[in-house]
């Protein structure tokens, strides 16, 4: 049986990834910007029930990685990074799910052999893989999503 893995690019615009239990995967971006007369909370209220969304959607997660971001480009960045983490965590927690963080440059260094890759070149790593991504968000969580089920394929071969 296929694991289904989700694989996440935190932040305002979140980059997706996933593979079902059949196998196919798909991918795109979330977007979980403040809206107009919102209160600082609700954008990670919206990012719960988004989780929600596609938990059911998967039929339910059995995986679950997200890229871990050591350093911001500012301090409302590393504010909404960890307000992310924190519900994406406690998320996880409660419906049992197992997570892992996962260095950016484990993960760049996976998708091109560099640990230092720019956007373009996570992007053409992506599209070398036959994916289509919108942008580097989801091109980073279609890279995490395949070291993702390299490790999980090769811990079920043993």
């Amino acid at each position: 049986m296929i694991s289904t893995i989700l694989a996440l690019d935190l932040g305002t615009t979140t980059g997706w990834a996933l593979r079902g239990g059949d196998g196919h995967i798909i991918s795109g971006s979330a977007s979980f910007r403040p809206q107009r007369f919102e209160g600082g909370g609700m954008r990670f209220l919206r990012f719960k029930t988004w989780l929600a969304e596609l938990n059911a959607h998967a039929d339910g997660i059995d995986a679950l990685v997200f890229e871990e971001v050591r350093r911001h480009a500012g301090v409302d960045a590393a504010h909404a990074y960890g307000g992310f983490l924190a519900t994406l965590t406690a998320w996880c927690e409660h419906h049992g799910i197992p997570y892992q963080g996962v260095p950016v440059g484990t993960i760049k260094k996976h998708a091109t052999g560099k640990g230092n890759a720019s956007k373009d070149e996570m992007l053409a790593a992506a599209r070398a893989r036959g994916h289509s991504p919108a942008d580097d968000n989801e091109a980073d969580a279609l890279a995490l999503l395949h070291w993702a089920i390299d490790r999980h394929d090769a811990a079920q071969e043993v």
